[in-house]
């Protein structure tokens, strides 16, 4: 299963990500988290000092596409592959049971926490003035694109703050989204953006109330929610402690927030995998980016990079490996 976690900048999303990616892997299976937020902080909600990181995912776009396209021969080269590139036959796919491939094996690392963290690495100076963050967060699509994630199997994305999601396809490449809100009237704002533009395209979204200090906050959040609050995290001085760069494990954690936690991952276990509107939605983006842009980047009519005989799922037709 694929959870994003998004919300307004300083609701707490980057924390909560590292809590429920801690929480996921100490009940088995593989868990990969990653950071794709302009504010790299995720890694260090999990434990990783700042020279043991992985290598970011967005500065080696052009390996990661080249690896990929395989031997997809829609796919004219790496060069031709952009963000919303969909797999075909002959794509390489990933596995989370098979970490030795050169994407995991190059750009993940495994946290004293317990899942494995992948970034996409921060906005350096090279960028200012002729990039913008979603180059790098591209990667990020490109992974969950050719990804085939199976039953136990989890990654959870910190997503960049607000509606930023929305610049590309992205938003789609999830079973659930929780939306971290405090309960501010900023916070519930950021939930109505974002859920008035993911209606259309069937995006499942929670809210989780967070810094919640008793039940007027409770009830602010019910009133402003209604029945998308699923759980709410109350403040935590264990939390605290952690992002004060003290030691944290997740016994310290105050039963309610624990248990708050095991009803989030209860609920991402009941979302249906819907592997065809997950094709579907490829292709819907990929056609809307390739008409906005990618065919003139790109000097190519990228419409013909879809296989239309390319089947989404663990019943995929793809390369050997």
């Amino acid at each position: 299963m694929r959870v994003a976690f998004v919300g307004k900048g300083g609701s707490g999303k980057t924390t909560l990500s590292a809590l429920f990616a801690r929480y996921t892997a100490v009940r088995g299976g593989p868990v990969v988290a990653i950071d794709a937020d302009i504010n790299q902080h995720l890694g260090m909600a999990l434990g990783v000092e700042e020279g043991a990181l992985p290598r970011p995912m967005g500065a080696h776009l052009s390996e990661i596409k080249d690896y990929l396209r395989g031997d997809n021969p829609r796919v004219s080269s790496a060069a031709a592959m952009v963000k919303t590139t969909p797999p075909g036959r002959g794509s390489r796919l990933l596995d989370l049971e098979e970490p030795g491939d050169p994407i995991h094996a190059r750009h993940a690392v495994a946290t004293p926490a317990g899942p494995r963290l992948m970034v996409t690495g921060p906005f350096a100076d090279d960028d200012l003035g002729v990039a913008c963050y979603h180059s790098k967060v591209g990667a990020v699509e490109l992974y969950l694109n050719h990804l085939v994630d199976g039953a136990g199997e989890y990654v959870v994305v910190d997503m960049t703050a607000g509606a930023d999601s929305f610049a590309s396809g992205l938003f789609t490449r999830f079973d659930l989204t929780f939306l971290v809100a405090e309960p501010t009237r900023q916070g519930v704002g950021v939930y109505r953006q974002y859920r008035d533009y993911a209606a259309d395209f069937g995006v499942a979204v929670a809210v989780v109330g967070n810094k919640v200090h008793g039940p007027r906050d409770v009830e602010f959040l019910r009133e402003h929610v209604g029945e998308d609050l699923l759980v709410c995290v109350e403040h935590s001085a264990a939390v605290r402690a952690m992002e004060q760069g003290r030691a944290f494990h997740l016994e310290d954690l105050e039963p309610a927030n624990v248990e708050a936690l095991g009803r989030m991952l209860r609920h991402l276990d009941a979302q249906e995998k819907d592997w065809a509107r997950f094709g579907r939605q490829a292709v819907q983006f990929h056609l809307k980016n390739a008409e906005a842009w990618a065919n003139r980047a790109t000097g190519e009519d990228l419409a013909a990079q879809i296989d239309p005989g390319f089947v989404f799922g663990p019943t995929r037709v793809s390369l050997s490996r």
